[in-house]
């Protein structure tokens, strides 16, 4: 069993950055990939970026490619999303998941509660 926490939302002006941090608890962290999803207001959850058990490969929506990066420490059992060049429509609120390795939500077993994202022009 994998309990997942995120932080490091808020609101921030368009073209600066954030930091999101997800920690895990349980010792199935390092044995499991990774991923970042995102929902905004009257729209579906979204795929944003996954990482390997190892952190040696990563994968990313086009919308966020260049900008976003993804990344993990396993001695600290938490995953990363580094989170440049803000546009207002990266405004949503933003989940980790884990147990998966895909781009779809519903092939993660693991979900944090989300933290919210508001990016203003």
């Amino acid at each position: 069993q994998v309990q997942l926490v995120e932080s490091g939302g808020g609101l921030v002006q368009a073209g600066n950055s954030l930091r999101l941090s997800c920690v895990a608890s349980g010792r199935a962290f390092s044995s499991t990939g990774m991923g970042w999803f995102r929902q905004a207001p009257g729209k579906e959850r979204e795929f944003v970026a996954v990482i390997n058990r190892s952190g040696s490969s990563t994968y990313y929506a086009d919308s966020v490619k260049g900008g976003f990066t993804i990344s993990r420490d396993n001695a600290r059992n938490t995953v990363y999303l580094q989170m440049n060049s803000l546009k207002p429509e990266d405004t949503a609120v933003y989940y980790c998941a884990g147990g998966g390795l895909g781009t779809k939500a519903d092939e993660y077993y693991y979900w944090g509660q989300g933290t919210q994202v508001t990016v203003s022009s």
